[in-house]
Formats: C-alpha cells, sequence, structure tokens
C-alpha cells in the first residue's frame, strides 16, 4: 500500500513539475487587431509553427477584440511578445518597457484615405464635414496619420471608429461612410471584390513600421533565439510562403531608436487620438 502512495505522489511531483516547466516555456505572442482574430490567427500560425520549430520553445497566439483592449493588454503587460503599430511601441516602450526585436525588411508604413472608386470626390477638401471611419483613436497610420492630415489642413470631420481595418473598408464599400482610414498592407489583404470597389484619395509618407517587441522580463536567450528565428526564415526559401502569407518581406532585427521619427511626432498618451 505504501508502494502505491509513493508512486502516486511521485506521478503528481512529476506531473507538477512538468506542467510548471511547459508554463515556463510558453510565451504569448499577442498581434495587434487590425483584422478579425480568426484572419489573423490564420496568416500568424505558420510563423508561430516555425518559431516553435526552431526555438524549442511554445509559442501562443493571441489578440483582442479590438485596439483599445489590445492596447489595455500592453499596459498590463500580458503579452511576452508583441506586434504593436509604431505607436503603441513609443507609448508601451516607455510606460511597461517593451523592448524592440524586430520589424519588418525594406517596409515603411504610411497612411491612407480611401474613397469608393465611384465617388465623385477627388480632393482631402471635399471631406470637410463629413463622417469618416477609423479603426481606433489609437491606430497609428490609419487614424493618427491621417486624421492629423486633415487637421492640418483645416479640414473638420467627424471621426467614427468601426474596431479594425477591414471594418473601415467595408463600410466605405457599402456606402455607410464616404470615407475611411487604412494602410496599404491591411487594404491589400482583403477581398478582391471588396478591394475592387475602393481607391486611394490619399497617402502619406513613410514612417518606420509596426514592431515586434518583447516584454522586460523575457529572458535574454529567448530573445535571442527568437530573433534568430525570425532571420532565418528570412533567408529560408523553402518558407517563402509564410511570409507570402502575412505580406512581409522579411525581417531585420530592431533597436528602440528606429522609432525616433514617430517620437518627432509629440504625441504624447493614447488618450490624444490625434496630432
Amino acid at each position: 500500500m505504501k508502494a502505491k502512495v509513493v508512486c502516486y505522489t511521485c506521478a503528481l511531483l512529476l506531473f507538477f513539475v512538468t506542467a510548471v516547466s511547459a508554463q515556463q516555456n510558453t510565451l504569448t505572442l499577442g498581434v495587434v487587431p487590425q483584422q478579425s482574430a480568426k484572419k489573423l490567427a490564420a496568416t500568424w500560425q505558420p510563423l508561430i509553427d516555425y518559431i516553435e520549430e526552431f526555438t524549442g520553445l511554445q509559442v501562443v497566439f493571441k489578440t483582442a477584440k479590438d485596439i483599445p483592449t489590445f492596447e489595455a493588454n500592453l499596459a498590463n503587460g500580458n503579452y511576452d511578445i508583441a506586434y504593436m503599430n509604431p505607436y503603441h511601441f513609443v507609448v508601451f516602450s516607455d510606460s511597461v518597457g517593451y523592448r524592440a526585436l524586430a520589424r519588418q525588411k525594406d517596409k515603411s508604413i504610411k497612411g491612407i484615405i480611401i474613397v469608393r472608386k465611384d465617388s465623385p470626390i477627388i480632393s482631402l477638401e471635399e471631406l470637410g464635414g463629413l463622417e469618416i471611419a477609423f479603426p481606433a483613436p489609437a491606430a497609428f497610420a490609419a487614424t493618427i496619420i491621417t486624421g492629423g492630415e486633415l487637421r492640418k489642413n483645416n479640414i473638420a470631420f467627424i471621426p467614427r471608429y468601426v474596431n479594425s481595418h477591414d471594418s473601415v473598408y467595408m463600410s466605405v464599400q457599402r456606402g455607410f461612410f464616404t470615407a475611411g482610414g487604412g494602410i496599404v498592407r491591411t487594404l491589400n489583404s482583403i477581398p478582391e471584390e471588396i478591394r475592387d470597389d475602393i481607391r486611394i484619395l490619399w497617402q502619406s509618407k513613410g514612417y518606420t513600421p509596426h514592431a515586434i517587441a518583447t516584454h522586460p522580463k523575457m529572458d535574454k536567450n529567448q530573445r535571442e533565439t527568437i530573433l534568430k528565428a525570425l532571420l532565418a526564415i528570412t533567408n529560408d526559401a523553402s518558407k517563402a510562403w509564410v511570409l507570402e502569407g502575412l505580406e512581409f518581406s522579411g525581417f531585420i532585427s530592431s533597436n528602440d531608436n528606429d522609432w525616433d521619427d514617430v517620437r518627432e511626432l509629440g504625441i504624447v498618451s493614447l488618450s490624444r487620438p490625434h496630432l
């Protein structure tokens, strides 16, 4: 009887140690919800699978129901790794301590203002007094840069926040709003039947793109291993389809100073959704 109790106790201890070890090696990757959770999971999971195979770490995909909820999760340090917009990185590298790891290779992010292809509008001035769709107050290029351009030109408008880039495009395509803010990458990723009904009215200059950043508590060796995986897939021709699914050309290593062009805009907090 004692032998059985001892065996049972040892088994419990082994299970507990194994569970704790697995939990310690499991990392969360939070992705800004520019699109639906289903679409994001489908496009990011192949990269996560590659990272897991390369590093031996377990990585779990996470997003949020909308961008404000994602911001709250960043503020609470809920993600071990996060793919966040440039503005988010500037804010949360300062307040939480997220550290830049990598960013897209050969890429800058540009805000766009879109209208229906058959819209008679040909200038920003014609948007004066209209309701314009945006993903969220702190969406960097899609809201802050586009809205800032309108304000700089003294064009009054009514912002309406619809939770995601895809919702912006669909709401303009369906005629719910005359115009909306977005970015080229997410516009290119929507279904062709929606994209064909939309045209770009205005496009901004380029800024340093989204950051892949890590929580300040992440182990240095884990950071280095994950970075090696991102650089490896960039040069792995057999995995080009993974990057194509994300519409990425690859990754380069980054440091916090890469986003100084965003800091120079002087945006002071998430509570200030315009320039």
